[in-house]
């Protein structure tokens, strides 16, 4: 069997094969709410034969959204929108399904990709953000105000209520999002974060927010149930959060009973210098690997089969996530199969459509 298409076990999820659809921001919410949109997406993603599906970064309060379309799980009327499209997606897919819990911090209150993606003031439908400390993201945003204690718990425990939404939904497994620019990982980067209390300073004080935010949903969430983590591995800007503090973060998270860790980089400043290439991001992966005793996945620039199988074959991560590129080629799985001559779970109404030449790739 390939290395691909060998089964994994996050605590007690059973995954049949090692691809994993990564969390990607639809800005297609209403108020929160999830929406016919949402039923399409994830409806035709379930359909892949992907190992995990991961849903998009859902705010965990209003105020913590990107965009004022993002999705949310911070309410009721939030928790059941999203319960109405997974009965749907569930009743065509077994494919297990996660969710990834964000709070934007200074990168909220943004307009949507497609119409620039800039910062909005309060009369253009945006509102007051926070940050760790008051500095923005960009010159031109507003200055986020520096949280309180008191507003650090408040931020706590929404974290808290929002894992415990995702269980009553029955989503598989939990994500806490701690990479690209956002609220936590902001807490994480000496570029954004200049406290001087006990959240601020040292690699310590600066990880104590993740590190709490991480034990708080551990905590509420069924033991069986995998909780784990998506880090930037680094700012890729001298004198910010690096490889070396993400692999003292990996291996504190591990202690504390993280399920896996999934390494993306970047996202904190907009001085950021990335290398983009295949692979990209997969040493940072790797490293990490190297360092602790709980599964990796590696995303960025993994595009075909072979360069997935490779990855893994030589103990690179764990598992593969595949976010665009899924986008582009939502049968992705289903081609890898048939390069890598494996089986690949399909609905039964697609099984007509098995090229001759690769007869016996769908299993029921």
């Amino acid at each position: 069997m390939s290395h691909l298409f060998n089964p994994i076990t996050l605590g007690k999820l059973h995954l049949e094969n090692r691809i994993v659809i990564a969390p990607m921001c639809q800005y297609s919410a209403e108020q929160g709410r999830a929406t016919a949109w949402h039923r399409i997406h994830l409806g035709h993603l379930a359909l892949s034969g992907a190992g995990l599906l991961i849903i998009e970064a859902a705010a965990v309060e209003a105020q913590g959204r990107i965009t004022p379309q993002d999705l949310g799980i911070w309410n009721d009327d939030t928790e059941q929108a999203l319960a109405d499209v997974l009965k749907d997606v569930r009743s065509y897919s077994a494919m297990p399904i996660g969710i990834q819990l964000a709070h934007a911090g200074r990168k909220a209150s943004t307009d949507v990709p497609w119409r620039g993606g800039g910062f909005l003031q309060p009369e253009q439908g945006g509102w007051q953000t926070s940050a760790p400390s008051a500095l923005p993201f960009n010159e031109s945003d507003g200055t986020p105000q520096a949280l309180t204690l008191a507003r650090i718990e408040e931020i706590k425990q929404a974290f808290i209520d929002a894992a415990i939404r995702a269980d009553r939904l029955g989503l598989d497994l939990i994500e806490v999002h701690a990479a690209h620019g956002y609220l936590l990982h902001q807490f994480l980067s000496p570029l954004a974060n200049k406290r001087d209390d006990q959240y601020g300073g040292s690699l310590e004080n600066r990880m104590r927010l993740t590190l709490e935010v991480f034990r708080e949903v551990r905590r509420v969430t069924p033991a069986d149930k995998p909780v784990g983590v998506r880090i930037s591995a680094t700012d890729w800007v001298e004198g910010g959060w690096d490889i070396a503090q993400s692999i003292a973060l990996s291996q504190a998270l591990g202690k504390e009973g993280c399920s896996y860790i999934h390494v993306s980089s970047g996202g904190l400043s907009p001085a950021q210098q990335i290398a983009v290439g295949p692979n990209y991001q997969v040493p940072f992966a790797a490293a990490i690997k190297d360092a602790v005793d709980i599964p990796v996945i590696a995303v960025g620039l993994i595009t075909d089969a072979e360069q997935a199988e490779t990855l893994l074959a030589n103990q690179q991560a764990d598992m593969v996530a595949l976010a665009r590129g899924m986008l582009y080629d939502p049968r992705w799985p289903w081609h890898a199969a048939a390069k890598l001559g494996e089986k690949v779970r399909a609905p039964e109404q697609y099984w007509r459509s098995e090229p001759h030449e690769v007869k016996g790739l769908f299993k029921s």
